[in-house]
């Protein structure tokens, strides 16, 4: 708003100089930008990565297989750790041996970690495999990507308006350095005599 009343004010001003004019313009065409322009931006953004996203959790449905795994025995000396794919991140996990048979019918032997607290040989939990039983992570959920969607969008948006707030930026300041090189022309010009009397008379 301050762009269109400073090209407003500075119509008929007789103190208006052509910078001042052009610095409103430019604030003028930099907030019309950033309204019109940042949220088409966002929303592309925003669209491409969902079907990105959205394909990546098909391929991955797909692909990873939820199995079930037995504990064999608890390994000795490993602490609990935390859980990255939990909501909360604090959901405990024991380091174990397992045995799990794969979706192509292969038996797996190995370390995994067992969302249980205190594992017993013989307890059943779920991990997830590819389709030859090697250990992946768990798929990621569709709302989950769209999440992470909706946040690439509002990134790209923000984005976009930091660039144009900040071309304006350095627009203005060019202009009010040319500004300012031309006050010092103007003063070498008027030189040491400026404001005597009868100076230039």
């Amino acid at each position: 708003m301050r762009a269109i009343g400073g090209i407003w004010r500075w119509r008929h001003n007789p103190l208006r100089r052509g910078t001042d004019l052009a610095e409103a313009w430019v604030a003028l065409a930099a907030l019309l930008l950033i309204l019109l322009v940042a949220p088409v931006v966002g929303s592309l953004t925003g669209t491409l990565a969902q079907e990105a996203l959205q394909q990546s959790v098909r391929e991955q449905r797909q692909s990873r297989h939820e199995v079930t795994a037995t504990v064999v025995r608890k390994v000795d000396g490993a602490p609990l750790e935390a859980d990255p794919e939990a909501a909360s991140g604090r959901d405990a996990r024991s380091r174990v041996l397992a045995d799990w048979t794969a979706p192509d019918g292969t038996v797996r032997h190995g370390t995994v970690l067992a969302s249980l607290k205190t594992p017993h040989r013989g307890d059943h939990f779920a991990i997830w495999t590819d389709a030859h039983g090697r250990l992946v992570a768990r798929p990621l959920d569709s709302a989950t990507a769209t999440t992470h969607a909706v946040l690439a969008g509002f990134g790209a948006a923000l984005l976009t308006a930091g660039v144009v707030e900040g071309a304006r930026r350095l627009i203005v300041w060019r202009m009010v350095r040319r500004r300012y090189a031309r006050w010092d022309q103007a003063w070498d010009r008027a030189g040491p005599d400026w404001g005597r009397t009868g100076t230039g008379s």
